[in-house]
């Protein structure tokens, strides 16, 4: 029995009727990852040993006739840039190399009393700065579809992870479309909830106004059980929202009719890829069969959104990573006075991609240049939230792809950065305006790789945008198919 493949909610109920222990699910999950990782390298730190542990301790629980939680006893995994108390977080960094943190991130507190079994900590992009998993320091990721490819990022250690079955859930980060890009590639369900919903307190910062937490899992339900663990307030990050938390599993109901969906014709321009194109408009043809009302929406000022992401997020690093100075934070290269120091602890010690992200941000922020860039950027980002305002006085969710492309080749794209960050044309909107949304499968190009579709909500609405993600899977049998490792192209 490959328990591996089992999304959370069917192991919970297997769990407790005892037709599986704890132990025997996290031993299986662990020969997969033994079978997988030479192959996808989804991990930086494992952490077996615990995992383990926490594994009897629920099969004691169950002896006893207690009950569980959801996700008790269940192997997951979290994002390396999330703080786990006495386990590494490295944030992919040499710079964080050795770094093991005093405390555990709010969200890593609100999974703590689950108790679900923690395998250990995810590979991503260094500081979450990438699209492919590829800027890591220590090791790249595949995608488990096919080898050859990038598993997508910053989140891709989070969402291969899934995607392989060596881990049955995952935490990932959201800064411009870290879970929802490598979700679609790796066919997998990925959410990036309303900034807010989710505290940040724990999280290593790559650009505050835009980062949050969320899952990565294989299906829907499990993310709408995910989200409703780690959502909340948090006193410790005066960002996060005071809202009342909804019932999520409670939105899960096939029932899209009269849903009005909007279809943004900004997303669907010259140079798309037409495999994707074909796929996403197939999930909208399905939602019309569904009974949802479709209608066709501007989301005008779209085209701007990669410019003023790329000028607020570098700045927003640049601010951020500056106490990495080999003094306050982070590792040390001895120099023989302070500049030289400094300098050689962060030439050294940070990526290609992070210093180039820092040279961009310090550029754009300072004298003579910060209201022609950043200040012009903010007040387009502003804009961009208003065609959103907007739409949604007609609409209550907005369909759209979640990567102009299928996952391409390792190496494609590393000598054009700019290239690379057009990939993220059809997340970072909604980090910009702040706004919820999923990645779920919708199809396959002709080379068996998974393509994503996306769905948007209002703020504080993950509700019906679970809701329609739901009445979608639901009618598909592909959403649920594992990835076949090492597929060639």
């Amino acid at each position: 029995m490959k328990l591996y493949a089992k999304p959370a909610h069917e192991l919970h109920e297997m769990l407790l009727k005892k037709e599986i222990s704890s132990t025997e699910l996290t031993k299986d999950v662990l020969a997969r990852m033994d079978e997988t990782e030479d192959k996808v390298r989804a991990y930086i730190t494992e952490t077996r040993e615990t995992a383990l542990q926490a594994a009897a301790a629920t099969d004691e629980k169950l002896a006893r006739g207690e009950t569980i939680a959801y996700f008790e006893g269940i192997p997951g995994a979290i994002k390396d840039n999330i703080c786990t108390k006495g386990v590494k977080t490295t944030c992919a960094s040499k710079m964080l190399e050795n770094f093991v943190p005093p405390y555990d991130a709010t969200v890593v507190e609100h999974l703590a009393a689950e108790r679900p079994v923690i395998l250990g900590k995810l590979n991503m992009d260094e500081f979450a700065m990438g699209g492919s998993t590829e800027n890591s320091a220590f090791h790249e990721t595949r995608n488990p579809w096919n080898t050859d490819c990038v598993p997508g990022g910053s989140s891709g250690g989070s969402a291969a992870a899934v995607a392989a079955g060596s881990a049955i859930w995952a935490l990932g980060s959201d800064t411009g479309g870290s879970i929802r890009q490598p979700a679609s590639f790796c066919g997998v369900v990925g959410m990036k909830p309303t900034y807010g919903r989710v505290s940040r307190y724990g999280l290593v910062a790559f650009a505050s106004s835009l980062d949050q937490i969320g899952p990565v899992t294989r299906d829907v339900t499990d993310a709408a059980h995910l989200l409703q663990v780690i959502a909340g307030h948090d006193e410790y990050d005066s960002t996060s929202s005071a809202s009342e938390v909804p019932d999520f599993a409670g939105a899960l109901r096939e029932d899209v009719k009269g849903l009005k969906i909007g279809v943004p014709k900004e997303f669907f321009v010259k140079g798309m890829d037409a495999e994707v194109e074909a796929s996403v408009r197939g999930a909208i043809k399905k939602f019309e069969e569904l009974g949802a009302d479709v209608q066709e929406i501007s989301l005008p000022h779209t085209e701007y959104a990669i410019s003023v992401y790329y000028l607020i997020a570098p700045a927003e690093a640049a601010t951020n990573l500056e106490r990495y100075d080999g003094v306050s934070y982070g590792a040390r290269v001895d120099g023989a006075d302070v500049v030289e120091m400094m300098t050689k602890t962060r030439s050294e010690k940070f990526g290609e991609e992070v210093k180039r992200r820092i040279l961009i941000g310090n550029y754009a922020l300072s004298a003579g240049y910060y209201d022609a860039y950043y200040l012009k950027a903010l007040k387009v980002r502003r804009l961009i939230k208003e065609d959103y305002d907007k739409a949604f006085q007609s609409v209550d969710v907005i369909v759209a792809p979640t990567a102009p492309t299928p996952a391409y080749k390792i190496g494609a794209m590393t000598n054009d950065p700019l290239k690379m960050y057009l990939q993220d044309v059809y997340t970072v909107p909604l980090n910009l305006a702040g706004l919820p949304g999923i990645s779920l499968p919708c199809g396959y190009s002709g080379s068996k790789m998974p393509i994503g579709l996306q769905i948007i909500g209002k703020p504080l609405d993950e509700a019906t945008v679970l809701r329609a993600a739901y009445t979608y899977e639901q009618s598909q049998t592909f959403c649920r198919e594992m990835a076949d490792l090492g597929v060639k192209a």
